[in-house]
């Protein structure tokens, strides 16, 4: 049985009466892509919000590689390495993409930052920051301020500064949101090239952007989980078609 480094057991989060989450029962594999998707107002966010504890469940409990995390707050679970993508790595659109990248590498110094560091001492921070381009597409923009990118490449480029941090547990939320077709395609790939070694939730609305990236899916509507499996028993579910695929591909 493949190992669990998060779970949630019966979160719910009501808001004045009305309940976003009830009742979710999550298990996310260690080293494995987990989609968590549905159409809008679905719960999808309310759910993410709550595991990266931007909001305290109304009932039931989360567990982070073994601990208790329900009441920590964001920056507690952040150091144990469950790191929301698009939520600690603003692009600085006035820097280029080897300064994003290498102020994040910057953070095992605390509160310390190396700007005025000589280019020998800082020399370590380039090397992986390089790296990390590298493996994101965006070698050919090393020296490029990051405002002067394409709304595509901001998002990778968000997410070199993510696995900057070494995530244990990397969140993205909606990855793809808003881009081009041809954006959306060039993440996609970025995503399954990066996965080896690593552990993935994501949550999208799309199901065809996750149909061949998750090794599990699960489907929320109206706050409670409707299926959950692989992309082929979750595609099939006669309550996902209708609830599900039947407004999203009519």
């Amino acid at each position: 049985m493949a190992e669990t480094i998060l779970e949630t057991s019966g979160l719910t989060k009501a808001f004045n009466g009305f309940t976003a989450v009830s009742d979710v029962n999550l298990r996310i594999e260690t080293g494995s892509i987990h989609a968590l998707i549905g159409p809008n107002g679905a719960g999808k966010t309310t759910c993410f919000n709550l595991l990266t504890k931007f909001l305290q469940p109304t009932s039931g409990t989360i567990h982070f590689d073994g601990q208790d995390i329900t009441a920590q707050k964001p920056a507690d679970i952040a150091r144990l390495g469950l790191v929301r993508s698009f939520q600690i790595s603003a692009v600085f659109s006035h820097l280029t993409t080897v300064e994003n990248v290498r102020i994040a590498l910057q953070r095992e110094r605390g509160a310390n930052f190396d700007f005025w560091r000589s280019d020998r001492i800082l020399q370590r921070y380039n090397d992986r920051a390089h790296e990390l381009l590298h493996d994101v597409g965006l070698t050919d923009a090393i020296n490029t301020p990051a405002g002067e990118l394409s709304y595509g490449r901001k998002r990778a480029l968000e997410i070199a500064t993510t696995l900057a941090l070494e995530p244990k547990l990397m969140l993205l939320d909606e990855p793809t949101a808003g881009m081009t077709e041809a954006d959306v395609v060039r993440i996609v790939t970025l995503i399954s090239r990066l996965r080896a070694g690593r552990t993935i939730l994501m949550v999208e609305h799309n199901l065809s952007v996750v149909s061949g990236l998750s090794d599990k899916i699960t489907v929320l509507t109206r706050g409670k989980v409707l299926a959950e499996g692989n992309y082929e028993t979750v595609s099939k579910h006669p309550d996902v078609i209708t609830a599900y695929l039947g407004t999203d591909h009519a």
